[in-house]
Formats: structure tokens, C-alpha cells, sequence
């Protein structure tokens, strides 16, 4: 045999056999999760792009619209004016799950504000300063959500390698060997059962022989 750590008896060969039905089913759960977490993985993969996008344009629009603020009020006023601010925006976490895989959901608090909470006067301000500041507010929504899906793009694309390295070790390893070891050992108990009933023929016929001699005798 070619593992000579196997012994060929009927109980291992038994016990191979529940190995290899477990190896399996294992293999057919992988494969499952695996084609499921794929499609999942491209259509962020879309989401993320389209959002990308969408950040991009924002922020020209944001920087754009803070240009002509500064040219508009001067910098100090700008710089005044972002550090009034009441509340900071914060951003809250929450856990999703996908076919067993934990993926955070990233909600900003406070990111949007009206006037009031925005912190500055109105008196002096503008409609293109509240222009900078509502693409800069849209800006940084996007952003946080861009970060939710990138954040899940990697968590996905590890666990689809973790699983596919699993369907792959099953799949072309240990069924392989396990069947392997199943054939070798059916093999050898095969030829135990061939010897034991040639044995077994060979001492019928020494007996009826010499129970033959003993009639003629």
C-alpha cells in the first residue's frame, strides 16, 4: 500500500469511507458559499466603482465652489468659518452578514447639517460659501460609503480566497488521496478473501480425498 501508516482492515476502511463522504458534503458547502460570496464580491466591486465616480466629481465640485468662496470672502473668513463648526461628524458601525462573512455597515453621523448646525454666522456668509460647504458635506457622505464598500471588497475578496484555497486542497488533495486510500485497501482485503477461499477449496479437497482413501481403504 502506498501509505503505510493505513492499516488495510475493514474498520479503517470504513472509517475512510465516512472521512470521505464528510470530505464531500464539506466540499459541495464550499463550493456553494464560494459561488455565492463571487457575485456578491462583483456587484460591490460595480457599486464601488460608480460611487468612486461620484466622490470624484463631488470633490472637484467642492474644491471649485471653495475657490470661489475664498475669492469671494477672502481666507480668513473660510478658515473662520469651518472652525465654528457645533458638531463634528462621527460615523456608527454595524456588522452584516454574508453567507457567514461579517461585513460593516458604516453610517456617518452628523455629516449633513443645517445652518444652525453648521456653526457660522449667517450675517457675512454667502450662497457660495453654503455652496462649498453642502459639496463638501455630500463629499464626505459619499466618501463613508465608499469606505463601507471597499472595506467589504477586502473582506470578501480574502474570505473568497480563504475558501477557494479549501475547495481547491478537497477537491484535487485529500478526496483524491482519500479515495486513493479506499482502493488500496478494498484491494488488499479483496486479495485476503481471494487467498482465504482459494485456502478454503484447497482443504476441501485434501479432506474429501482423503476421506476417498479412507473409503477404499
Amino acid at each position: 500500500m502506498g501509505n503505510e501508516t493505513i492499516r488495510p482492515t475493514r474498520m479503517e476502511l470504513l472509517n475512510t469511507k465516512a472521512k470521505l463522504t464528510l470530505a464531500t458534503k464539506g466540499h459541495h458547502i464550499l463550493k456553494q458559499k464560494r459561488d455565492a460570496l463571487v457575485p456578491e464580491f462583483f456587484k460591490l466591486v460595480k457599486k464601488a466603482r460608480d460611487l468612486r465616480k461620484q466622490v470624484d466629481l463631488e470633490m472637484q465640485l467642492a474644491f471649485k465652489s471653495l475657490a470661489i468662496s475664498k475669492a469671494f470672502h477672502g481666507d480668513s473668513f473660510v478658515e473662520t468659518a469651518a472652525l465654528a463648526s457645533k458638531k463634528v461628524p462621527e460615523i456608527n458601525v454595524k456588522a452584516r452578514n454574508i453567507m457567514g462573512v461579517k461585513i460593516a455597515e458604516i453610517e456617518g453621523i452628523d455629516v449633513r447639517k443645517d445652518l444652525e448646525g453648521r456653526g457660522y454666522s449667517i450675517q457675512g456668509s454667502s450662497a457660495k460659501f453654503d455652496a462649498a460647504v453642502e459639496h463638501f458635506e455630500t463629499a464626505l457622505d459619499l466618501i463613508i460609503k465608499l469606505a463601507e464598500f471597499e472595506t467589504a471588497l477586502r473582506r470578501l475578496l480574502r474570505e473568497i480566497e480563504k475558501t477557494n484555497r479549501k475547495v481547491n486542497a478537497l477537491e484535487y488533495n485529500i478526496q483524491p488521496d482519500l479515495k486513493q486510500t479506499i482502493k488500496e485497501i478494498a484491494g488488499h482485503l479483496n486479495r485476503l478473501e481471494s487467498e482465504a477461499f482459494y485456502g478454503l477449496k484447497v482443504t476441501k479437497k485434501r479432506l474429501a480425498k482423503a476421506e476417498e482413501d479412507a473409503t477404499a481403504a
